[in-house]
């Protein structure tokens, strides 16, 4: 309950920024030194929000079906893009993260890499991951691939911390009970870095979506939000509360998939302290 009311006092929060930006900003934005620092308040780049909840209502297009059903429609083939993207990234994370806590030699020849992959500007290798795919996997597989590929580094790199977490008597006190590696590895280091994991998969939930927008909008998938954006803003100078409804409903995909990840960490996080209490 706490957290759901933090979410709703952060959206009361941005909507009164938004708001009181409105009517004190200027409308040509405001430069300092021949470089504007803050975005124009006028209606065609801010529309009022009661104006972007009102153009969710209206036809898309005349006699079309309404906006929010159409951004809805958007928001669900997105929506299955990512999750197949963040399962196969949460999937490698977890297999690179294992493999770097057994072998250390593993560790410092692949860690590098691991985090060198994160340097590559996404628009730039959206193309080529369609250009080489496009061949054997259909259009919305590439996209999961790029969502897998922003996913899995937070997976990876929280996990491991996590793993190597455990002190050093636990692990002495495991090898004294002549557990092997896989046990060791399930009984002592998996529930340890369970505080690790699942910040790293909410961050790699929100990369998730980032990817598979991206990844639509630079291999021109269509049926998602990506593409959504991009055909609404076309139409930013006539009706630019229509691109805040596209931009709306990624921004609550967002939201939608770091709040599953929560409701599954409640239940096991409080199955962990519960074993904890038990033990002492």
């Amino acid at each position: 309950m706490r957290r759901v009311l933090s979410v709703i006092a952060g959206l009361i929060a941005a909507a009164l920024a938004w708001e009181g930006y409105k009517a004190t900003g200027e409308p040509e934005g405001t430069v300092l030194f021949g470089v504007r620092v803050l975005p124009r308040a006028d209606d065609l780049s801010m529309p009022h929000l009661w104006a972007i909840v009102q153009r969710l209502a209206d036809p898309e297009m005349t006699g079309g079906r309404p906006v929010w059903i159409v951004v809805l429609d958007a928001c669900l083939f997105t929506l299955g893009i990512t999750t197949a993207g963040f399962l196969a990234g949460t999937a490698i994370g977890l297999v690179l993260a294992a493999a770097m806590q057994r072998f250390r030699i593993v560790e410092r020849g692949l860690l590098p890499y691991v985090i060198l992959s994160q340097t590559v500007p996404l628009v730039a290798l959206a193309p080529l991951i369609a250009g080489w795919g496009g061949t054997l996997m259909p259009p919305w597989a590439c996209v999961s691939v790029i969502a897998a590929y922003l996913a899995f580094f937070p997976v990876a790199v929280g996990m491991l911390r996590g793993l190597q977490s455990p002190s050093a008597a636990g692990t002495e006190l495991m090898r004294s009970y002549a557990a092997g590696w896989w046990r060791t590895l399930m009984k002592l280091r998996f529930p340890a870095a369970l505080p690790y994991l699942f910040p790293a998969l909410r961050l790699a939930g929100a990369a998730a979506v980032v990817g598979a927008v991206v990844g639509e909008i630079s291999t021109g998938t269509r049926g998602g939000i990506g593409r959504l954006i991009i055909e609404y803003s076309r139409e930013a100078t006539s009706d630019p509360a229509k691109v805040y409804t596209a931009m709306l409903g990624a921004a609550l995909l967002g939201l939608l998939v770091a709040g599953a990840v929560s409701l599954l960490e409640l239940p096991l996080m409080r199955h962990r302290r519960h074993v904890e209490v038990v033990t002492l």
